[in-house]
């Protein structure tokens, strides 16, 4: 009698463990535009002491922190189509922010596979795609770069104004109402929570306004770089605090629009009576750009705080993997600049941080190289759906079990396509690896159509010395170039 109640009971369990260990992980990507990892607490730095993201610095005290992720293109609509497609921009074919490339939303993208095997896939916020989104089950964009206030919004039922309402705001409340009221609960889900914020012009929610108000920022060592030995493209660019940043739209101590807003009213006032020239100005600026900068942080981190808390008070949080991460990284006035755009460290590097509970070792940090082709596969890995051959990056699902594979890349591929255009950043492509990068710039109004930049990153982490014509580095100026060449084949590049 005993046996046969104990067979009946493993009759009745068996299924029931079958199904648990079936139960695939929830995913929850969360995603800002134009955050740099210097301006994030857990990645250090001078900026660490203001405290800019104690929420996104739990997050990697839970995860794992990656302090070597990139991008292929640092420009915000091809990083968020090589995001979906896993492939550079010359295979998703939209190449820079302009209307001259066309991004193709027939053509193959990770939702659309995760959405045929079962996940339920949603898309909240910033996607600077035009036309229909495909594979989500649910999807509410903004139109273009949107609005930090009164923001539109476009769904498949049709447009939406929030007036009255702050971006970041509306971003976190329609990411929560559909996880926690219209989400099919008998389905795995991938959530994608893309934050306008803290894109140009730096608006903040006015909750935040007063935020680091009597606080100096310190300024990094090279904020009055003078590009002694770099090229071309550092002299002409168009992205300097001191000559290109707008005192009236960006910085909002100008132009009748902010002489009577009162969240600038003061600011305003106080320009205009100390009439600030030379590099006191330009000191201002950079004081007043951060401040604003780190105000529209607030936001999208306290939007974090709330995303996790309402997946710990739903029962969620241990099969979620929640990730954080921004579309590129972005100057906070190192070589005097704001913006993005070149292979330089700070545009080229993004922040990339994963909670992944019971399988990432919580506090970890992974220095293998990992760039934007490798999130639409890791993706699908972690939801162990089928990874097409013709995606460009890899999983980094074994970096996050701690098992770097044997043949992980060595060395990344860059491109920027976007001349001419905003900011003037010539065109460019190069290589790096961990100790070294090759910069070429090529094309129009580059002298003699080329010119070359290599930087040792042990010695010079900054990228103050061009060191391509010196004869001590020619050896490994001529390995990165093999490297170069290499990559170009590897991965199909037609320009």
């Amino acid at each position: 009698m005993k046996l046969n109640k104990l067979i009946c009971l493993v009759a009745y369990l068996l299924p029931l463990l079958t199904i648990a260990q079936e139960k695939k992980p929830n995913i929850v990507w969360i995603f800002s535009d134009d955050h740099s990892y210097q301006t994030i607490g857990a990645y250090g730095g001078r900026l660490q002491s203001l405290n800019p993201t104690p929420n996104i610095d739990k997050l990697a005290a839970q995860g794992m922190r990656f302090d070597k992720a990139y991008v292929e293109n640092s420009i915000c609509a091809p990083s968020r189509a090589t995001l979906l497609t896993g492939k550079m921009s010359h295979l998703h074919k939209k190449l820079d922010n302009t209307k001259k490339t066309v991004f193709d939303h027939d053509q193959q993208q990770f939702q659309k596979i995760l959405r045929t095997n079962g996940y339920q896939t949603a898309m909240i916020g910033k996607i600077h795609l035009p036309g229909k989104m495909q594979g989500f089950d649910y999807w509410e964009v903004l139109p273009g770069q949107g609005k930090y206030y009164n923001p539109d919004f476009i769904t498949e039922e049709g447009d939406t104004n929030y007036k009255g309402e702050y971006v970041t705001d509306v971003i976190t409340e329609r990411a929560l109402n559909w996880l926690e009221n219209e989400r099919d609960q008998d389905k795995p889900f991938m959530m994608m929570v893309h934050h306008k914020a803290p894109h140009r012009n730096w608006d903040p929610a006015e909750r935040y306004m007063n935020k680091y108000e009597d606080i100096e920022i310190p300024e990094p060592d090279n904020f009055f770089d003078d590009y002694a030995t770099r090229t071309t493209a550092a002299h002409k660019q168009e992205m300097d605090i001191a000559t290109s940043m707008k005192i009236d739209s960006d910085l909002k101590a100008e132009g009748e629009r902010y002489a009577n807003d009162p969240r600038y009213k003061e600011r305003y006032a106080k320009f205009a009576q100390d009439n600030l020239k030379g590099k006191e100005l330009v000191k201002w600026k950079y004081q007043t750009y951060m401040k604003d900068y780190l105000r529209c942080i607030w936001s999208v981190d306290e939007s974090v705080g709330q995303i996790m808390k309402s997946l710990k008070e739903q029962g969620l949080d241990e099969n979620t993997i929640v990730i954080y991460s921004s579309d590129q990284g972005f100057y906070m006035g190192e070589h005097g600049w704001f913006d993005k755009r070149f292979m330089y460290e700070e545009s080229f590097r993004t922040p990339l941080i994963v909670k992944w509970p019971g399988k990432v070792k919580a506090g970890s940090v992974n220095t293998d190289l990992v760039q934007n082709i490798d999130f639409a596969e890791t993706f699908l890995d972690l939801a162990d759906a089928p990874i097409p051959d013709d995606m460009q990056g890899k999983s980094v699902v074994p970096l996050l079990e701690g098992k770097a594979p044997k043949d992980w890349r060595k060395s990344m591929y860059y491109h920027y396509y976007e001349y001419p255009g905003a900011h003037a950043v010539r065109k460019h492509e190069g290589v790096a690896n961990k100790r070294y990068k090759l910069i070429r710039f090529y094309g129009e109004d580059v002298p003699n159509g080329e010119e070359w930049e290599f930087y040792d990153l042990e010695k010079d982490p900054s990228e103050m010395d061009n060191i391509y014509n010196s004869s001590a580095a020619a050896k490994q100026v001529l390995e990165m170039k093999k490297e170069l060449g290499k990559l170009r084949v590897q991965y199909a590049v037609n320009e």
